[in-house]
Formats: C-alpha cells, structure tokens, sequence
C-alpha cells in the first residue's frame, strides 16, 4: 500500500518485516560477487614521495629572488614538461614497461598509458591562508609490481627536482642576460642625450638658466665701464681742447713778443690768457678737488703766466730813452711742448678709450642678446634636462637590477635558492592499491542492500492488500467500528501445513518402498 497514503516508521518496519528475505538475500550475495571480481582483477601497486618547497636561504632582503613565479603554476608548467611524450619516453625504454601483454601497443598509446599513471597532488597548509603558496606536493606512480612502481617514481621525483634546478637557473640567467642587453642600450641612449646636453650648453653658453645674474651683474658692469670710457673721452677731449687753447695762446704771445709790437700791447695779450686760465680754473674747481692734477696745473700755469705779466709791466717801467733790447726769434719752449705732448697724450687716451668703448658695446649687445635668448634656451634646455635625468635614472636603475640579477643567479647556481627537497622517498608498497577487496565487498553489500530495497517497494506499490486500520480509513472513508485479531493457531498455520506436506511425503516414501 506504499504510495497511497502517508507512511509511518511501523509501516516501514512492517514492510521489512515482509519482505525480510527480499532484502538479506541480495545484501549477502551482492558483496560475495564483488569480492570475486575483484579476485580476476590485476593487481596494482602505488609508490608515493612527499617533496617539500625549501624557501631561499639568504633572506629577500638581502638577495631579491628573480624567478617570482607562483609554485603552484611553475609547477603545473613542470608537469606539462615532464609529461610530455620526448620526457616520458626514456622512462618506458629504461624500465621496458609494459613489455607484457601491452607490448603490440603503439609508443604514443604507452606514453599516454604511463602519463595516466602519475599523479600530481599538491600539499596545502593547514595554517597559511588559502591558496597561499605551497608547502610541497605528493607524486605518486602505480604500476603492476611495488619495485617498479618504486624505482619509476623515484626517477620521476628526480625529474622534478632537476627541472626545477634547471629552469630557476635558465630564468634567472635569462633575465641576467635580458638587463644586460638593455643596459648597454640604455648606456647608449644616457651617452646620445649627454652629448646632446653638452653641445647644447656649448652652443648657449651664457644663456643658460640659472646665468640670467650673472649675465645682468657682468651687463650692469660693462655699462659703468663704458659709462667710465665715455667720460675718459670726454674729460680727454676737453683736456686736449684745453691744451690747443693754451698752447694757440702761447704760440699768439711768442709770435707777439718777436714781432715789433708795443709792452702794453704783449702785456693785455698775457692778462687775456689770465682771465682764460682763471676761468679755466674756477670750471675745474666745480668739478674736481683741489687735489686734482688739473686743477694743480692750471694753478701753476696762472702762476707762470702772472709772472710774465708782472715782468712785461717791469719792462713797460723803464725809462723812455733807453732802447729796448732786440726781442730774440720766436723758439719752441718747455711748456710748448709740454702741451703739445698733452694734446698727444689726450689723442692717446681719446682713441684707446674710443676703441674700448667699442668693445664694451659689443660686448653689452651679446649680453643683452643672451637674456634675450634666455626663456627659449630655458625651455630647451629642461627638455634636455629632463630626458637626460630620465634616461640616468633609467640607467642607474637598470644597473641595480643587473647587479641583483646576477646575484640571485649565482645563488640559484650554488643552490642556495628555493628548490624541492625530497621528504619521504618513494617507498615500497606491500599491498596493492587496487583492487581494494574490502571496498569492492562493502560497495557489493550496498548494492545488494539498494536493489533488496528497491524491489521490496516496487512489491509494495503493486500489494493492495488492507492490512490495518488505517488502510480502512484511507481506502473507505468510513470509522472501523470493530476488528477481529488473528489468534495464535492461525498465525502458525504455515507451520502446520509445512509440517503436513511432510508427513504426507513420508507415507508416499513408504508406500514406494512396500
């Protein structure tokens, strides 16, 4: 009546009750037949190693690590390698694996066999965060003889370690060679933008930034000195205009005094050239000290000159009938020459000055041209600076990987790297790993417990029989008003129908044999 109606624990009991014999006879029948397929089944033997992850030995901060690959894919990567057919290869020709019945097999069909037969199973930690990196992992190897098994895992978990030696090596050499190549490339570049850097301060020497005070100090300098030169000349000119006066002056009286020409006449020539050097000497005093050599000269020439006017006037004295004296031809004096070397010296100073005021010009424009210039060569050159500061840090930063590179590759070639470390050894398997009998026994007896199950309900859908109250009043719809319990001589009718049937094939035995 499963299925009609909702079903209690009794229910259920009741029906295993029923169908008791249903449900033993496949649960112990099952697990014998397991068993016994197991027994026609092949043995297997499992070899295992642990091999755990050794981390640097040198401290990172000390020596950088090149290889900064995850394990977990360096070693997916490995697997690939090692399993592939040229790696696999060696191994079946080494050990002559399935040389048995698998040996009309192709060497691809073999390669893939013994791939099948390694297993790759990484080692997590319990106290590490998830996914973190891994401690080690497990390779195991199954074959048909524990000492096979054992020797072909050992070579593998060599393999393993070798590749690994070997590609931490090759990468980190690789990466040596790598920033070494870029490093003569990046010295080439830093030597190009140095070279350009330099030609360019040649060429704007002056004009440079960071040079704009020195050029407005060295400018504000050339103009007090041209300032200067231009009062030198002026100061000379007028010393030279100076000069010529006096020395016409002179050159007028000596002229005078030779020719037959009165005393009053030499003596009103002489007071002129006084009230000449007088003002002379008042313009000088304005402008310099008393100190001043001009203003000392003219001081001496006014002196000389009032002497000679004293003297004519003593000349002018003398009695009317005396006869002057011849006046003697006119002669060139000291104090000609005096001034004419004056007027010489003043040309002298005029044309050296002249010329340096030319050259202190020149000099002026090339300055002002060079502040000019000084925003755009200022804009040139932090372009220049800049690609120059960026390929020397490029350099530099370059050459301290180089160096870190080469470091860490001389550590992974003394082994003093991360490398794989062989914990347990593949050991020698004494049972077989398959088949498990006691698995095959257990996973027959569950079977046979399922399938018992599975017809002792499909017997109980298909059963309309009412057995208990509440099959009346699902099926009926209608209160049971009384039941008739089973006695004891009914419940063991079976028993004494059995016990008939057997009392009736004794007295047939009987009979046949009378």
């Amino acid at each position: 009546m499963i299925g009609h109606r909702d079903m209690s624990i009794d229910d259920y009991l009741s029906i295993a009750r029923r169908r008791k014999w249903i449900i033993v006879i496949p649960a112990l029948l099952f697990p014998l037949i397991a068993y016994g397929i197991s027994l026609t089944l092949d043995d297997e033997y499992t070899s295992r190693t642990l091999v755990l992850v050794e981390q640097q030995k040198v401290p990172d901060s000390i020596v950088r690590p090149v290889v900064s690959e995850d394990i977990a894919q360096r070693l997916a990567t490995m697997q690939e390698q090692i399993l592939s057919r040229t790696r696999l290869q060696p191994i079946i020709e080494k050990f002559n694996l399935y040389a048995g019945g698998a040996a009309r097999l192709h060497m691809e069909d073999k390669v893939e066999i013994l791939r099948k037969a390694i297993a790759i199973e990484p080692v997590r930690s319990l106290t590490g965060p998830r996914g973190g990196a891994l401690p080690g992992f497990f390779i195991s190897f199954t074959a048909d003889n524990g000492q096979l098994a054992q020797r072909v895992c050992a070579e593998i978990t060599s393999m393993f370690i070798e590749e690994n030696l070997r590609a931490r090596e090759q990468r980190s050499q690789g990466t040596t060679d790598f920033l070494a190549t870029q490093l003569v490339e990046s010295k080439r570049k830093l030597d190009e933008t140095d070279a350009k850097l330099a030609e360019f301060k040649g060429r704007y020497f002056g004009s440079l930034p960071g040079q704009e005070q020195t050029n407005i100090s060295i400018l504000q300098t050339l103009n007090s000195q041209l300032e200067s030169a231009t009062q030198a000349i002026a100061r000379a000119q007028q010393e030279k205009t100076y000069a010529e006066s006096l020395l016409s002056q002179q050159m007028a009286t000596l002229e005078a005094a030779a020719a037959p020409t009165s005393g009053g006449a030499q003596s009103e020539l002489l007071e002129r050239q006084l009230v000449i050097l007088q003002n002379n000497l008042v313009s000088a005093q304005a402008r310099y000290t008393e100190d001043h050599p001009d203003v000392i000269k003219l001081k001496n020439d006014i002196a000389n000159l009032q002497k000679e006017i004293d003297a004519a006037r003593n000349e002018k004295a003398q009695p009317a009938g005396s006869t002057p004296e011849s006046k003697p031809p006119v002669r060139v004096t000291p104090q000609i020459q005096q001034w004419r070397a004056q007027i010489e010296q003043a040309n002298l100073v005029i044309q050296a000055k002249t010329r340096d005021q030319a050259r202190l010009q020149s000099q002026i424009g090339m300055y002002q041209s060079r502040l000019s210039l000084s925003p755009g060569v200022e804009q040139q050159f932090k372009e220049l600076t800049r690609d120059y500061t960026t390929a020397l840090a490029f350099y530099n930063d370059l050459l301290a990987k180089e160096a870190q590179s080469k470091m860490a590759t001389n550590l992974e070639r003394r082994q003093q790297g991360e490398q794989f470390r062989v914990m347990d050894p593949a050991n020698l398997p004494q049972s077989p790993s398959f088949p498990n009998r006691s698995l095959f026994a257990a996973g027959g007896w569950g079977v046979g417990l399922a399938i018992g199950i599975g017809i002792s309900l499909l017997l109980e859908m298909k059963d309309k029989t009412i057995r208990t109250e509440g099959d009346i009043k699902f099926f009926l719809g209608m209160p049971t008003l009384a039941l008739i319990p089973i006695n004891a001589e009914s419940q063991n009718g079976w028993k004494r129908r059995w016990s008939w049937l057997r009392r009736k094939r004794s007295h047939h035995e009987a009979r046949v044999e009378a």
